[in-house]
C-alpha cells in the first residue's frame, strides 16, 4: 500500500506527468481499497462519484500488482480512451514494464477473406457500395491493425461494412485461406500476450455465452477483472444470453450462401433456389407484422394466424435450405460454414417458436426493413454467480451510479454479489457552490398531450438566462422531435438535433460552438464529458421510467409479482433514479465547472417516491424561483 500512496501523493509518480496534479483523497482510498481486494483474491463492489478519479484508482493498484488484468468498459468510445490516453499516462508514471493491448468485437476488424468475396462477387453492387468498397480496399492494402474506425471516408454504421467483417456465423476460424491474414487473430494474440487487456462489455458477454455453449473462450484467463460502467452490466448481459436471431442475419445467410453457390456449387440449382424461397419468406414475415414499427409481446404473435403462419413457414423453408446446405458443405469451407449457420439458426428459431418452457421472456421487434425474434432470460444473478465462479479472479465492479439513495440492493441482485463488500467515494466537487437544481412551481402533469410544449415554455426562460450552453435530455424521441419543432422560435441558439450527424461530430460541434443548445435522448444521458463553459446546463424533461409497454420490462414486472413483491420499488424505480443520476452527472465535470440542473417532471416533489430521486442526486442548492436561476447565471458569467 505504501506503494500504491507515494503514487498518488503530491510529488510522487503521477505528479510527475500530469500538469497541475493535485491528489485526491477519495481517489487514493479507492485505490487503496482496490489494491488489497487484488492482493487478497477478493472482490469489490467501488461506487465513486463524479471527479474521483476512478480510471487511475483502479488502473494504478491493477498494474502494480503484477498481476494478468482484464478491463472492460461500457463502449468503443470508453475503450479507446482508455487505451489511446489513460494507459499510457500510467504508462509514463509507473517504473515497471507491462504490455496492453486492445480487444474489440469482430465485426470491428476487416475481414480480408470476405472483402476479397465482394470484390470478386458475381453479384455487383449500387454505385455508392462499389465507390465504399473501392475506398475500403485502398485502405486494406496498407492498414496494420484493421481496426475499421480507420477509416474515415466510410462511416461505422454503412451496411456496406457487411461485405468486408465477420460474424461470429460466417467466420471460417482457422480453416479460412486468408487466416495468416487474420487481423482479428492478431489482436487475440496480442491480448493472450498483454499484461492489461482493454475490452467492452458487449465482447465480454459474448465470451461468456459462448462459453455458456461449450466452445473456446476469446478472452485471456486472467487474474484480476475490472468492470466499469459496471451499471450496464446486467442489461448487456442479458442481451447476450438469450437468443437474438432476425431477419436480416436469416437474409445474409442466404446472401453468403448464393456466393458460395457461384463459386463452388453451379451445379446444385436447388441450392440457389432455396436461397431465394429464403429471402422471399423474410420478406413475407415482414409484411406480415404490418408497417408499424414496435416492440411486442409473443402474444401477440400467438393471437395472430398471419404471423404464426409465415413465421411456421420461414422455419419450414429455413430447413428447406439446412438441407441443401448439407449436401453441399462437402465442396468447400465457405459452404460448410454456411451448412453450420443454417443449422444453428434452424434451432434457434425452433426453440424461440415452440420451446415454452423455462425462465425465458419471448418478444420481437419490428424494423423498416426486417425483424428480430428474441427470447431473453428473466433473471441473469445465478448465470453470472456461475461465470464467475469459472472465472477464480478479482472481480472490481465500479461506476459512479451502482446505488439508490446509498442503497446497493438493487445492482447487487442483478448480478447475484450478495456476499461482495460496496463501498462508496463522494465526488470531490464542491456542488453547493458550483451548481443550482431548478424545479419550478406550476408544471404539467406528465400524462398531458401538450406536457412537451408547456414544458418548454417553462424550459425557454433558462436556456435565455444560460446564453445556450445547454443539453436538453428526453426520454422519448417524439418528444425530442416535437422540442426540435417548437424551441427555434423561442431560443436564440444554435441548436444541434440528436440524429442529424453521428455522436461524436455532434458533440464535437457542440464544444466549439460554445453556446449551443443539444436536444438528445438516451445516448447522451451517460458516457459524455463535456468540461468548461461549453455545458453550464441540463434539463431533463421526466423521470427516466422505462416504457410500461416494454415486452421484456412487463415480463420481469409480472414475474417480480408473481413472487409477491413490489415490482416498482424493486425494479421500476432503481433503474429510473440510476438513469437519473446519470443524466445529472453530465453537468459538473471539472472542479472549475458551473451548472444549473432543471428537472421538469412534477412527480419529484408530488409522489413520496420522488424523495428516492433527490437523495441519489448531489447535494445541490435548490430553487423554484427562476428569478434565482438568472442571478446564478449573471454571477457565473462574471466569475
Amino acid at each position: 500500500m505504501t506503494e500504491i500512496q507515494q503514487f498518488f501523493s503530491s510529488n510522487g509518480d503521477l505528479s510527475k506527468v500530469i500538469d497541475g496534479y493535485q491528489p485526491r483523497q477519495a481517489q487514493l482510498e479507492m485505490a487503496i481499497s482496490i489494491g488489497e481486494t487484488i492482493d487478497n483474491d477478493e472482490n469489490l463492489i467501488a461506487e465513486a462519484g463524479t471527479g474521483t478519479g476512478k480510471t487511475f484508482a483502479y488502473l494504478a493498484p491493477a498494474i502494480l500488482s503484477g498481476k494478468k488484468v482484464i478491463v472492460s468498459t461500457g463502449t468503443k468510445n470508453l475503450q479507446d480512451q482508455l487505451f489511446n490516453k489513460d494507459i499510457p499516462i500510467i504508462r509514463k508514471a509507473v517504473k515497471q514494464p507491462f504490455r496492453a493491448a486492445l480487444l474489440k468485437g469482430r465485426a470491428n476488424y476487416l475481414c480480408p477473406y470476405r472483402l476479397k468475396n465482394a470484390l470478386n462477387s458475381s453479384f455487383g453492387f449500387q454505385k455508392e457500395d462499389a465507390h465504399a468498397l473501392a475506398q475500403i480496399k485502398s485502405w486494406a492494402d496498407h492498414t496494420q491493425v484493421g481496426d475499421i474506425s480507420e477509416v474515415t471516408d466510410v462511416q461505422e454504421g454503412d451496411p456496406v461494412w457487411f461485405n468486408a467483417t465477420s460474424t461470429v456465423d460466417n467466420c471460417l476460424g482457422q480453416d479460412c485461406p486468408d487466416y495468416a491474414d487474420c487481423f482479428l487473430a492478431k489482436a487475440r494474440k496480442k491480448a493472450q500476450e498483454a499484461d492489461i487487456v482493454v475490452v467492452n462489455h458487449h465482447l465480454l458477454c459474448a465470451d461468456w455465452s459462448i462459453r455458456e455453449t461449450g466452445f473456446g473462450e476469446l478472452l485471456p484467463n486472467v487474474d484480476v477483472v475490472v468492470i466499469d460502467e459496471a451499471h450496464q452490466l446486467s442489461q448487456i448481459a442479458s442481451n447476450f444470453l438469450g437468443i437474438n436471431l432476425s431477419g436480416k442475419q436469416l437474409n445474409d445467410l442466404a446472401t453468403d450462401s448464393l456466393t458460395e453457390y457461384f463459386k463452388d456449387a453451379k451445379d446444385m440449382p436447388d441450392l440457389r433456389t432455396a436461397c431465394e424461397d429464403l429471402q422471399l419468406e423474410i420478406k413475407d414475415v415482414r409484411l406480415a407484422f404490418g408497417t408499424e414499427l414496435r416492440r411486442g409481446e409473443w402474444k401477440d404473435i400467438e393471437s395472430n394466424p398471419k404471423i404464426n403462419a409465415s413465421l411456421e413457414s420461414l422455419l419450414e423453408q429455413l430447413q428447406r435450405l439446412t438441407d441443401q446446405l448439407e449436401l453441399a458443405s462437402v465442396k468447400s469451407k465457405g459452404l460448410e460454414s454456411c451448412y453450420e449457420r443454417c443449422e444453428q439458426y434452424e434451432s434457434q428459431m425452433e426453440s424461440i417458436i415452440h420451446d415454452n418452457q423455462g425462465d425465458w421472456i419471448k418478444w420481437f421487434e419490428t424494423h423498416s426493413k426486417s425483424f428480430t425474434l428474441s427470447r431473453t432470460p428473466l433473471d441473469i444473478a445465478k448465470a453470472f454467480k456461475s461465470f464467475m465462479q469459472q472465472h477464480r479472479a478479482s472481480w472490481i465492479f465500479t461506476s459512479a451510479t451502482l446505488s439508490v439513495a446509498n442503497n446497493f440492493n438493487y445492482f447487487v441482485a442483478n448480478l447475484g454479489l450478495f456476499e461482495t463488500p460496496c463501498k462508496t467515494w463522494e465526488s470531490p466537487f464542491d456542488f453547493p457552490n458550483q451548481s443550482l437544481f431548478y424545479h419550478p412551481k406550476g408544471l404539467p402533469k406528465p400524462v398531458e398531450a401538450d406536457y412537451t410544449d408547456k414544458i418548454i415554455e417553462f424550459a425557454a426562460p433558462v436556456l435565455q438566462a444560460s446564453q445556450g450552453r445547454a443539453f436538453f435530455l428526453f426520454t422519448s424521441h417524439r418528444a425530442l422531435q416535437r422540442a426540435a419543432e417548437i424551441l427555434p422560435d423561442m431560443v436564440d441558439y444554435p441548436l444541434l438535433v440528436q440524429g442529424k450527424g453521428s455522436k461524436s461530430v455532434l458533440l464535437e460541434k457542440f464544444k466549439q460552438l460554445g453556446n449551443a443548445v443539444l436536444l438528445a435522448t438516451a445516448s447522451f444521458w451517460e458516457g459524455v464529458d463535456v468540461r468548461g463553459d461549453a455545458l453550464s446546463c441540463v434539463i431533463i424533461d421526466k423521470l427516466p421510467f422505462a416504457s410500461p409497454g416494454d415486452p421484456v420490462l412487463k415480463a420481469r414486472l409480472h414475474a417480480i409479482e408473481q413472487k409477491g413483491r413490489n415490482p416498482f420499488f424493486e425494479y421500476q424505480l432503481p433503474t429510473a433514479v440510476i438513469a437519473l443520476r446519470q443524466g445529472v452527472g453530465r453537468l459538473i465535470r471539472d472542479v472549475e465547472d458551473k451548472g444549473v440542473l432543471m428537472v421538469c417532471d412534477p412527480r419529484l416533489l408530488k409522489r413520496a417516491y420522488g424523495q428516492m430521486f433527490l437523495d441519489s442526486v448531489p447535494p445541490m442548492q435548490r430553487t423554484r424561483d427562476i428569478a434565482e436561476v438568472e442571478h446564478f447565471f449573471q454571477n457565473e458569467i462574471k466569475d
